[in-house]
């Protein structure tokens, strides 16, 4: 007999916007919604990643609750405890959505988990068996993968992005970032507040449980000094010399804090183009939010004035551009010894791509180094994203576009 778990429904929809609204006091729908929905109607376990704070246990437990489904916290040792005989309770709810959080503090549970698959999919149970949720990427993947390869997908959960939360309020967004509570906090300080103790849990719990020992001030010290560095290139020797610790210290810092979805390292264009190119990545603190905090940066109008203004925005656009690129796009920056630049290039799996300069005021004016890299990518589409509401061509090969609508043009492809 073949048994089937039901799509979330439109009730359940119902249910994740009134979790938001008692959660937030608003009401923000999620696209990740749609995106798991379709994934756990296609494959037996999805792990859906993203840092810590950012929605993914609400939205589980909406698929828990549109799904029959069962929501186990590996953290607590009650619901931990459940799982001493992994197969034999498991088994017993073969029928329903198990959701599984921070699955990465049990990786002896992979295995168990295959084998599960693989005799339910002889009785036709092929999808939605496993929800496996995660705060660090690198670490859950690996162990994912080696073992249910082939029986597993991947969804990246990201904080609040600019087309969700409606142009009216993308100053807000940009200042106090994408971390649902800092955005709908009921005031600046609460929000400053939030984002504050965010940080303290990095450095006091997240960072220290992958085994570093660096004290949480010289943590602390590492992370402003990245906050500086915003949109600028990795310096390793630099912040080695300035914090008196070894480069492969530094460096290990630095793959940890993007396994914790904390920072980007964005890589350099690494294809040919017959010139002398940056080979070293930009770092960006990934939330524009922590970045202001890091920074004690007090204020928007602050912010303005403050020389990191032209970074945050940057690094802004392309957390919001990267969280609706289609699957498999590839992120790079150009950049030639010989000053042409563009800010963002995006290679989709055609072998296309998009040329993207980033610009914050109203009247966006681009520098022959700009012209310059468009003559050697030759990117199939360029775009100035700025800070006006209008598109418009700034000339016949590149358009002045808003934010959101390079975002739904990303969406729509």
């Amino acid at each position: 007999m073949c048994l089937s778990i039901p799509s979330l429904t439109s009730q359940a929809i119902i249910l994740a916007k009134l979790a938001l609204r008692c959660s937030f006091c608003k009401v923000i729908e999620r696209r990740a919604f749609a995106k798991l929905d379709g994934l756990l109607g296609r494959f037996p376990a999805v792990v859906l990643l993203g840092p810590r704070q950012v929605g993914k246990t609400t939205l589980a437990k909406v698929c828990a609750a549109g799904r029959d489904g069962i929501y186990l916290d590996l953290e607590s040792q009650r619901d931990l405890s459940k799982l001493a005989d992994p197969e034999h309770y498991l088994s017993q709810r073969e029928d329903r959505l198990v959701i599984l959080d921070e699955i990465q503090q049990v990786p002896g549970l992979f295995p168990s988990l295959r084998g599960l698959i693989d005799e339910g999919r002889e009785r036709g149970l092929r999808s939605g068996r496993f929800l496996l949720l995660g705060s660090a990427s690198l670490e859950l993947i690996e162990q994912s993968s080696e073992t249910l390869a082939g029986r597993i997908a991947y969804l990246e959960m990201q904080p609040l992005d600019a087309l969700e939360v409606g142009p009216e309020a993308l100053q807000k967004l940009w200042w106090r970032g994408g971390f649902p509570d800092s955005f709908l906090a009921a005031s600046d300080e609460a929000s400053s507040e939030y984002r504050d103790f965010l940080i303290r849990s990095y450095l006091e719990r997240d960072v220290r449980l992958h085994g570093v020992r660096l004290a949480p001030a010289k943590l602390r010290n590492l992370w402003t000094m990245l906050a500086h560095c915003q949109g600028g290139l990795t310096n390793t020797a630099a912040l080695s010399r300035n914090l008196e610790i070894d480069v492969r210290s530094v460096q290990a810092h630095l793959e940890l804090l993007e396994n914790l979805f904390f920072l980007r390292r964005l890589r350099p264009w690494h294809r040919s183009t017959g010139k002398r190119m940056v080979k070293s990545p930009r770092l960006y603190i990934r939330d524009s939010g922590l970045l202001h905090e890091l920074l004690g940066i007090g204020s928007l109008e602050a912010l303005a004035g403050h020389p990191v203004v032209g970074g945050s925005w940057e690094g802004f656009v392309i957390e919001n551009l990267l969280a609706c690129v289609p699957p498999r796009t590839e992120a790079s920056f150009y950049r030639s010894s010989g000053g042409a630049e563009v800010d963002l290039v995006l290679t989709f799996r055609d072998g296309k791509t998009w040329a993207v300069e980033i610009k914050r005021g109203l009247s966006p004016a681009l520098s022959a180094g700009f012209y310059s890299a468009l003559d050697d990518l030759k990117p199939a589409k360029s775009f100035v994203v700025y800070g006006g509401n209008e598109r418009y061509p700034l000339k016949p090969e590149v358009e002045a576009i808003p934010l959101n609508e390079l975002q739904r043009e990303l969406l729509g492809l």
